[in-house]
């Protein structure tokens, strides 16, 4: 079997809020959406955000942020100290950029507003 990563679902408690943050942050383009769910073209695979049912919804605050374990990687085409910049002007909470000894890139985290973790990476 052959396999290659199509799609990235979040399970959210906005999905308007969220899909307007990637649009707007990262330009990505509307592939489907509705009520409950959209689906964005983010280069080389997608990225979907479905609402959280009900009975789960019900038992986080409002202003819960969501800890897990992924991180979304975006490799972009500009420098990254001007990326994180332009990201910290509209209130994106962004993290210090950072780099690894021997390591081609520059990484910088930053938080989506339900607290999803996401990453630019930028050659050095």
């Amino acid at each position: 079997m052959n396999a290659k990563l199509d799609t990235t679902l979040f399970y959210v408690k906005n999905v308007e809020l969220i899909k307007n943050f990637y649009v707007e942050h990262f330009n990505f383009t509307i592939l489907e959406e509705d009520s409950s769910w959209a689906l964005l073209n983010a280069g080389s695979s997608h990225i979907a955000f479905h609402k959280i049912g009900e009975k789960y919804l019900q038992k986080i605050s409002k202003d819960h942020q969501f800890d897990n374990n992924t991180k979304l990687i975006f490799e972009i085409d500009i420098d990254i100290l001007s990326a994180r910049n332009e990201l910290l002007s509209k209130n994106v909470r962004m993290r210090e950029i950072k780099t690894f000894e021997n390591y081609d890139f520059w990484l910088c985290d930053g938080l989506d507003p339900e607290g999803n973790v996401f990453q630019l990476k930028s050659r050095k």
